[in-house]
């Protein structure tokens, strides 16, 4: 059976499944308004089991994959929520010190497909560290549906303060090189424009479709700048022009790119809103971006 993309899907489904996904719609709701979209043989609950990821599908580095080594890590967050737990992957053959990558994940906490990413940068001779948002409650539970539920419960101001936290530990890794940069995907992308903002000493930031920091707070930051965006991301791209404005102000280093005919989350491999030749091309910037500014 072949991959479905966002083209099977109708506009106003993926609509739909942008606010589900991001908690402005209930499930009964997508139902409701899906339902005028469906088949004979489609229905609306298929629309969405079809749009669910398929995080083994998508699968690109296996956790016990020989080439890294990959471990669970609980690290101090005194202004956050006392401690933050993570998953931390390096390649399994070191030579000297390596820059480090703080990966964020989206609103569903650390899930496969976040740790997934975290293995890829691994593999590309980074340490890489991703941060459970969820942990104090738990940590990802297994199911997309209660990850978001989840999200709903935490503290905002403590879940940023956890991953500056992770920024700090993770650039004072005794195996890293003492550079750090942040990548981030639609939550983790807004986490990455904060981190900027927030932390001096960040060496790069690379926020995927995330949302834009107020445009007072544009100033203070230091590091440089990689931003994706999907041009078919109305609810993310309408700060972008503010954002753009702010960064060419106070002359912040930065490079922007809008993918054309991409969905919010077309990085993210596990459902059918992925865009292949844009992700590509979207990861072998930020790899390159990274090998500038890090390595």
């Amino acid at each position: 059976m072949s991959r479905l993309t966002a083209r099977d899907f109708a506009p106003e489904v993926l609509r739909l499944f942008d606010q589900y996904v991001h908690g402005q719609l209930d499930r009964r709701g997508f139902l409701q308004g899906a339902g005028k979209y469906t088949t004979a043989a489609v229905s609306a609950e298929m629309l969405l089991a079809q749009l669910a990821p398929n995080f083994a599908h998508a699968q690109q580095v296996a956790p016990d994959d020989a080439r890294i080594v990959a471990s669970l890590v609980e690290i101090p967050s005194p202004q956050g929520h006392g401690t933050v737990r993570g998953y931390l992957v390096k390649p399994a053959r070191v030579q000297g010190k390596l820059p480090t990558v703080l990966v964020v994940h989206e609103n569903r906490g650390l899930n496969p497909h976040i740790a997934d990413v975290a293995r890829r940068l691994a593999l590309a001779n980074f340490i890489a560290f991703a941060p459970d948002a969820l942990s104090s409650l738990g940590g990802y539970p297994g199911d997309e549906d209660k990850a978001r539920e989840l999200f709903q419960k935490l503290d905002p101001a403590r879940a940023r303060a956890d991953f500056v936290a992770a920024a700090r530990w993770l650039k004072a890794h005794p195996d890293g090189n003492g550079k750090t940069g942040a990548v981030g995907f639609c939550y983790g992308g807004a986490i990455a424009n904060h981190l900027a903002v927030q932390l001096p000493e960040l060496d790069a930031a690379v926020p995927f479709y995330g949302g834009q920091p107020a445009a007072e707070e544009v100033a203070r930051i230091q590091a440089p700048l990689l931003i994706h965006y999907a041009e078919q991301d109305e609810r993310i791209n309408a700060g972008w022009p503010a954002y753009e404005a702010a960064l060419k102000r106070s002359g912040v280093r930065h490079e922007a790119h809008i993918y054309p005919g991409t969905q919010h989350g077309f990085h993210n491999d596990t459902t059918p809103r992925y865009d292949e030749a844009a992700a590509r091309v979207a990861w072998q910037r930020t790899l390159a971006f990274f090998e500038r500014h890090l390595r």
